[in-house]
């Protein structure tokens, strides 16, 4: 379990982390979002003891980073692909993360094969490409068996089949009881990875829930209806106290069940081609509760400078927040 607490970090008058407290808890896949900007890498480093916290504590399992003894026994990270240098081989480096930490030589071959490095194991580290050098990464993470997990940005450079096979990996990590917390930009990714959020803007807090709930708290879940006898339907559901728009050639129902739109069709003897449910997306639900905490906003593609500028009263085309 990963435990934060008032966790604050100050680069002078810069907060990037402010009064930030959540929980990761073991058994779950949990993702950590957030725009650019909004503290995750610098709360993951402290989560490290890379960076040392202005205020507030974070803890792993009960225990600051700096008071393990063998760390990589107890948390294993992916922050950065490159940290490795290239001129050793993946085994090599892996050996001597190994030797540091006093772990079984054995054991650098058996993550090297999970990862599917094994035939690339002596090549040198600096010619791998970004995909190759995160699966090392994640070889490198993985090398103390440890029961938590850090990741930022893991399917960076993967081609499709290694996405795959990270999202099943990261389940079956946290399936065995482990606590595995992945940061991402990827929201399409993340909504089929990650069990559990905690978002961050600014710094802050602005949610810790299930994906389920964060998307239902912020987007409006509506059902499609397509039918031949549409005026009919509409009627029926405007007499329910139900809202209603015309979208193509079918309705956008919001504020009753699909279950019970059913139910009034056919007690209205209506004929139905269609009855969908329309759930929001984690990226919607995503942009708009974060939305004021995006550090840049751009203007729309069609959107005009000039008239942008009179609207707000100003000819300063800087972005946003400078």
């Amino acid at each position: 379990m990963i435990e934060a607490v008032g966790l604050s970090k100050r680069y002078g008058k810069t907060v990037a982390v402010d009064d930030l407290s959540f929980t990761v808890q073991a058994g779950r896949v949990t993702g950590f979002l957030g725009p650019n900007g909004a503290g995750k890498s610098t709360t993951m480093r402290m989560i490290l003891g890379l960076d040392a916290p202005s205020a507030g504590s974070v803890r792993i399992d009960g225990k600051r980073y700096r008071e393990l003894h063998q760390p990589l026994r107890t948390v294993g990270a992916l922050l950065d692909a490159k940290w490795v240098h290239p001129n050793r081989s993946a085994r090599a480096h892996l050996r001597w993360l190994a030797k540091s930490n006093r772990l079984p030589s054995k054991r650098v071959d058996e993550v090297l094969e999970t990862v599917g490095l094994t035939g690339v194991a002596n090549r040198r580290a600096g010619g791998f490409s970004l995909g190759m050098s995160q699966r090392l990464g994640i070889a490198a993470a993985l090398l103390g068996d440890p029961q938590v997990l850090l990741f930022d940005e893991p399917v960076n450079g993967l081609d499709p089949e290694g996405i795959l096979w990270i999202r099943r990996f990261m389940h079956r990590l946290a399936d065995e009881g482990r606590t595995v917390f992945v940061s991402s930009h990827l929201l399409s990714e993340m909504a089929l990875t990650a069990q559990e959020l905690v978002v961050i803007g600014r710094g802050k807090l602005i949610a810790q829930c299930s994906t389920e709930e964060f998307v239902a708290q912020a987007t409006e879940n509506t059902v499609t209806v397509r039918s031949p006898q549409l005026a009919l339907m509409r009627s029926a559901l405007d007499e329910q106290g139900a809202g209603v728009r015309e979208d193509k050639d079918g309705l956008v129902v919001s504020g009753m069940e699909m279950a019970e739109i059913g139910e009034l069709a056919a007690a209205k003897g209506v004929v139905l081609h269609e009855l969908s449910q329309q759930r929001g997306s984690l990226e919607e639900a995503f942009i708009q509760l974060t939305g004021d905490s995006v550090e840049y906003h751009a203007m729309g593609v069609d959107a005009d400078p000039i008239a942008e500028a009179q609207t707000t009263g100003s000819t300063d085309l800087q972005p946003a927040g400078k």
